[in-house]
């Protein structure tokens, strides 16, 4: 199983950008799809975004697309969640995940699911300043 780790999180304006990191260790990063999650308080934990194993395919929340950008360095073994034009409504713990597979799933209602996903990382929590 992939270990991940999760940094970058911490307190922002409204309307700034934050850049979350994730460094795996522990297998061959390149063959996994990675993916964001978050949770916040009293809510179910949701899918934000997720990138197949060469970086070539993405896909997006609703609610983040156009604000929130994630890619992947394989080279470094780290994917990234650059957020810019953060909201009150975007505070939570944001979990990294690593999936079963290299690439993201074919049907995009399953990213929701945890069924694609392999592992998790602690998660770093965003504050947003309204």
């Amino acid at each position: 199983q992939v270990q991940l780790v999760e940094s970058g999180g911490g307190l922002v304006q409204a309307g700034g950008s934050l850049r979350l990191s994730c460094a795996a260790s522990g297998r061959t990063f390149s063959n996994y799809a990675m993916g964001w999650f978050r949770q916040a308080p009293g809510k179910e934990r949701e899918f934000v975004a997720a990138i197949n194993w060469s970086g070539g395919s993405t896909y997006y929340a609703d609610s983040v697309k156009g604000r929130f950008t994630i890619s992947r360095n394989n080279a470094k073994n780290t994917v990234y969640l650059q957020m810019n034009s953060l909201k009150p409504e975007d505070p939570a713990v944001y979990y990294c995940n690593a999936g079963k597979s290299p690439y993201l799933v074919p049907n995009p209602t399953l990213f929701q699911t945890r069924s694609w996903i392999n592992s998790w990382g602690q998660g770093t929590q965003v504050t947003v300043a309204s």
